[in-house]
């Protein structure tokens, strides 16, 4: 999170810290030229030159300093202020007129350049003191300031507080949109570990049971346990508090104990090359589950292809579970230029009106999570129709731009 809030922000400072470089090196030139065609009116042009080389020599070897907020020590900026003031002062040692004309001074507007630097370094309070430390130097070097001399400093306090603040609010937003990142990347793998669950464990307990309990016996209680056990899961998923388990600690162990021995198995590269959509799709077909397919190769991502089947698996689970064994289901691909849409519909009774919101309100994301949210992480969409007694329909699009990212 560190690493990518600072890449954030310096996305937006770089361009300031890049536009101060290069003032700072123009209005050294230009305080150079200014010297070139008024030196005649220097009573000590020695003051003047020695300063303005040395200002020369300071601003080119300081140009690393002022590149990023890093290098941009609290030291330099001290030392760079400092310099901008002496310049100032020297100005009437340089120029004994410099007091009853109204005429630059030695830094001439290179001196705002250190004040911005404090106001991209440090927002708006750093430029407020930073600028009005300059204004009293300016107002010592004039004697007797006239109003443009107050002019030219309200000017340059009011510019580097306003630079200052928006670099604040900048930064603000940066930090609000990074956390704003960083929670809907919480959320979205919280939704790929809920359909995973889904798919697996929940189904599983689920059909636990109802055997347990069409078999009755000691199998009823271990469905009964099956089914506290899926709705503690559930609610967690679904983001509450599951409720205390009733299931003992003995009888707890030796499941964990299984997963723990069992071996690991090997994991799949996650390749992001073209697979064919029908390969993934041919396990489901069967004696009640009819798989249209086209001649020819379905080529996707192979993890949009694998999210794709995933979704497919997960509404032919659903029709198994609400629809009963005994439902016909289809699946019907169909490759277009553009996107690729499988369809899956079954005989089945139907879902109420109402249905699914109330199912998402129990804990049961079927087909939030495993449906819908699949699709929506490849940049798909998920369409389900259904009417009572007629079946339902759920139609999967991918289009092939979004689904290659």
């Amino acid at each position: 999170m560190a690493k990518r809030e600072r890449v954030v922000r310096m996305s937006v400072e770089l361009p300031l810290w890049r536009a101060l470089t290069a003032y700072r090196v123009l209005t050294m030139g230009y305080a150079v030229l200014l010297f070139v065609f008024g030196r005649d009116r220097f009573e000590r042009p020695w003051v003047a030159v020695g300063f303005l080389a040395f200002l020369a020599v300071w601003t080119l070897a300081t140009l690393p300093k002022v590149a990023n907020a890093a290098r941009c020590t609290k030291r330099f900026l001290v030392a760079d202020l400092t310099i901008a003031l002496v310049g100032i002062l020297l100005t009437p040692v340089a120029d004994a007129h410099a007091q009853q004309i109204d005429g630059t001074t030695l830094p001439s507007i290179w001196t705002a350049g250190a004040v911005l630097a404090y106001a991209i370094k440090g927002g708006w309070r750093w430029a407020g003191f930073a600028s009005s430390l300059v204004a009293v130097a300016n107002i010592i070097e004039r004697g007797e300031p006239s109003r443009d001399t107050f002019h030219n400093v309200l000017l340059v306090w009011v510019a580097s507080i306003g630079i200052g603040y928006v670099v604040e609010v900048a930064r603000a937003s940066e930090r609000t949109l990074a956390r704003a990142l960083e929670i809907e990347a919480a959320t979205r793998e919280r939704e790929r570990l809920a359909r995973d669950i889904h798919d697996g464990v929940l189904q599983v307990l689920a059909m636990v049971q109802r055997r347990g309990t069409a078999l009755g016996g000691e199998a009823a209680e271990l469905g009964r346990m099956a089914g506290e056990q899926e709705v503690a899961l559930r609610t967690l998923v679904a983001g509450g508090l599951a409720p205390a388990s009733r299931v003992s600690e003995d009888e707890t162990q030796g499941a964990v104990v299984r997963l723990i021995d069992e071996p690991d198995e090997p994991e799949e590269p996650d390749d992001a090359g073209p697979c064919d959509l029908r390969t993934l799709l041919a396990p489901y077909a069967g004696s009640r589950v009819t798989l249209s397919e086209p001649g020819a190769p379905v080529p996707l991502p192979r993890p949009a292809a694998k999210e794709l089947a995933a979704a497919v698996g997960a509404a032919l689970d659903n029709v198994r579970r609400h629809a009963g064994d005994e439902a016909q289901a289809w699946i019907l691909v169909e490759d277009w230029p553009d996107e690729v849409i499988v369809t899956v519909r079954d005989d089945g009774p139907g879902i109420p009106e109402g249905r699914l919101a109330q199912a998402e309100g129990e804990g049961r994301l079927g087909v939030a999570l495993s449906i819908r949210g699949r699709l929506r992480d490849i940049g798909g969409t998920a369409e389900l129709i259904s009417v009572p007694g007629q079946g339902t329909e759920v139609e999967l699009k991918v289009p092939r731009g979004k689904a290659g990212r």
